[in-house]
């Protein structure tokens, strides 16, 4: 067992992703400090009174030392003066760059082990997070086994055009879809229109649902493409694909129903817009009849 003062028990969390970490092991209560964005994910920041900090993009050693830390937990993006400036705070740092699940899974298992959370003598929280969402990736396959698999165009970034990360493919790939492209590559406008996907996903990093859909897809000349004609265009939070949290905040579009489909015209100046807010306040039978031919899965899991 880990001796007790070796144990972090004042933190500096730089991405929600690591707040929300902290938040499912039980541990939010040694939070020190946080970004804004934290705050978006995890409101219950705002009851243990930790500090506003700039994120792992921005990150200023004054106000992480002001906070008087012993460990600070980060991950990506980076820049290499926000990394210099962590390291200027000469406080322990832990910097995580997760590319794919299972990289998600090793980063919880890591914090739970930092945290002293993994020891023979207590819960192992962390190895119980994961196991169950390998359950539910494991699950969501078997379910879509043997179905048509729509292609799936995802986006992360518009300005170049940038695909979604790794860990986004697999849960495209586990919920019976195909993944358009390279995950976080740059794509072109004409390779989007050759592809003529299925269903289009724009999950822009720090955009939340503000992406105007109804202004980029003429402009890119998408107005043609099966999933705009079949009104299978969406704006997803990208909370919901970048931050991963626990089981029960899981969003599932899975199975997009002719009814919900039919309610959204391609000629409409909205394009159907599906927010973790949005879906989290519906209840569950609704979700699930409004939600039918499209199966993504999109889950707020722990990163």
């Amino acid at each position: 067992m880990m001796p007790e003062n070796l144990i972090p028990q004042r933190v500096v969390s730089l991405q929600p992703s690591v707040t929300v970490t902290l938040r499912d092991l039980g541990v939010l209560n040694r939070l020190v400090a946080c970004t804004k964005y934290c705050v978006d994910v995890c409101p219950e920041v705002l009851e243990t009174g930790c500090i506003i900090v700039e994120d792992s993009w921005s990150a200023k050693a004054d106000q992480i030392m002001a906070a008087k830390p012993d460990l600070v937990i980060a991950s990506v993006p980076y820049r290499l003066e926000s990394v210099a400036e962590i390291l200027k705070s000469g406080v322990p740092f832990l910097g995580l760059a997760p590319k794919c699940l299972d990289d998600i899974y090793k980063d919880i298992m890591m914090i739970a082990r930092v945290m002293g959370l993994e020891d023979r003598n207590t819960s192992q929280r962390g190895t119980v997070i994961v196991a169950r969402m390998e359950r539910e990736v494991q699950a969501m396959c078997q379910r879509t086994m043997g179905a048509d698999r729509p292609l799936v165009y995802c986006e992360e970034w518009g300005k170049p055009l940038i695909l979604s990360q790794t860990w986004v493919a697999e849960l495209v790939e586990s919920a019976g879809g195909r993944f358009l492209g390279q995950p976080g590559k740059h794509t072109t406008e004409t390779e989007v229109i050759a592809a003529d996907p299925d269903v289009i996903v724009a999950a822009w990093c720090g955009a939340g649902d503000r992406v105007p859909l109804e202004k980029i897809l003429p402009k890119r000349g998408w107005e043609h493409t099966k999933a705009e004609k079949n009104g299978r265009v969406y704006c997803i939070n990208d909370e919901s694909v970048i931050v991963f949290s626990n089981i029960e905040e899981r969003i599932r579009f899975h199975n997009l129903s002719r009814r919900a489909r039919a309610s959204v015209k391609s000629s409409s100046p909205a394009l159907p817009i599906l927010t973790s807010s949005r879906l989290r306040s519906a209840s569950a039978s609704r979700i699930l009849s409004a939600i039918r031919d499209c199966r993504i899965v999109s889950s707020l899991w722990v990163a």
